[in-house]
């Protein structure tokens, strides 16, 4: 029997394996950006729209989700976003306008956030004991890289052999497969009823009234406009704006014979990267401050991106980028649910990360819709580029003054 004091509980792994599938699902939207535009002959703008909504919906449906699996279940609420997920997409290989296509990924947005890290990241923090519980949240958080590596290779692969409504079919049918591993997810009473001196209400009131809370929530935004607008239009930035792939080069034995092939590939990187990004986060936010490290990785991803935007864009340059910023990725993720757990403590941790990934969310959208809206206005991302560098380093100091000791009402 696995014990709590042991890392890898099943809690831990059919969390992992639902995150996993997922993030592979919802990574690989960024692949479908081309092909659905070019067969509809829509702006970019408009499919652009449609996975904007889909991040904000996530977000909406976050905090949401978090609520119904604290007040009836963390399974339930898992059922419940993944049939909503998967109605989502096979609504959406349907759809045969912009409308249409914007409207269901709305559902995949809340499927998303059913099966995502608000529900799964909160009852994984419960399940673990208080030495474990930075690398458990780092380990969950991980797998969604590992579904970031293999989401965007897979469409790509999958479109080469069939049409992307199919592909949207086949992802419909395995965001329900992994339901089936719900049995083995159960943590005990005792260990869901921690930290109840408040409701709901008041926990939230009273963290919302903080301004250290008020910080997190802030600092999550670029988080999320970034990584928003990598997953959504990088593969389509790298196609369109790389210089090609010469026969003679090292990249192109590997296989990698064009940019679009490279654009993929990228979302890859960035996820094999940033599995050793989250773990090793989430292992420094056991000894280090958590806020310092956060400010840390933002200021990071700033550099990264303003050198890289700066630099003639080769593919070597886009692998550097890829393998630097992966690293960075969502280490912000064990961190973030981290610090909100060492605040304001487990109980309503769902609830809390959940508001707080709602300013990620909408900062996806925003970088998502913007990307979308300023290439069809100025034929490039030069722009959005630079609004998320600016954004990266609001971040990195907005994190300065959270106070980190737990709260005395908690």
């Amino acid at each position: 029997m696995v014990m709590k004091n042991s890392i890898f509980t099943p809690v831990l792994i059919v969390g992992c394996v639902i995150i996993l599938v997922s993030f592979a699902i919802r990574s690989s939207f960024g692949v479908f950006q081309i092909p659905i535009a070019e067969e509809f002959n829509w702006l970019r703008s408009e499919f652009s729209m449609a996975i904007a909504l889909q991040n904000l919906a996530w977000g909406i449906g976050q905090p949401i989700f978090s609520a119904i699996a604290e007040k009836i279940g963390d399974r339930r609420a898992i059922i419940l976003g993944g049939f909503t997920y998967a109605s989502g997409l096979l609504l959406s290989s349907k759809a045969v306008t912009p409308e249409a296509h914007q409207l269901y990924e709305i559902l995949v947005g809340f499927g998303v956030a059913g099966t995502g890290f608000g529900v799964i990241l909160a009852v994984v923090g419960r399940a673990s004991s208080e030495k474990n519980r930075s690398m458990s949240l780092a380990i969950a958080t991980a797998s969604g890289s590992v579904g970031q590596v293999i989401g965007a290779p897979m469409g790509e692969f999958l479109l080469s052999y069939m049409p992307w409504q199919t592909v949207f079919i086949i992802f419909s049918i395995s965001i329900l497969f992994t339901l089936l591993l719900l049995p083995f997810m159960r943590v005990s009473v005792g260990e869901t009823q921690q930290n109840i001196n408040l409701n709901m209400r008041a926990m939230v009131g009273k963290a919302v009234a903080d301004p250290s809370y008020s910080m997190i929530f802030l600092g999550f935004f670029s988080c999320g406009y970034q990584l928003g607008f990598l997953t959504a239009h990088f593969p389509a930035f790298v196609t369109e704006m790389c210089s090609p792939i010469l026969t003679t080069s090292g990249i192109y034995d590997l296989g990698i014979t064009s940019t679009s092939i490279l654009g993929a590939i990228s979302i890859s990187l960035i996820g094999l990267a940033n599995i050793a990004g989250t773990l090793g986060a989430g292992y420094l936010g056991k000894t280090y401050s958590k806020k310092y490290l956060l400010s840390s990785i933002y200021l990071g991803r700033t550099m990264i991106c303003t050198v890289f935007i700066l630099a003639p864009i080769t593919p070597l340059s886009v692998v550097l980028f890829s393998v630097l910023m992966g690293s960075l990725w969502l280490a912000t993720v064990p961190l973030t649910s981290g610090l909100i757990a060492q605040l304001y403590g487990l109980r309503y941790m769902g609830t809390l990360y959940g508001i707080v990934f709602f300013s990620h969310q909408l900062g996806g959208f925003i970088g998502i819709w913007l990307g979308g809206r300023l290439y069809d206005m100025y034929g490039n991302y030069t722009l959005v580029w630079w609004i998320g560098i600016a954004v990266g380093a609001f971040s990195a100091l907005v994190h300065l003054p959270i106070k980190e000791q737990q709260k005395t009402w908690v």
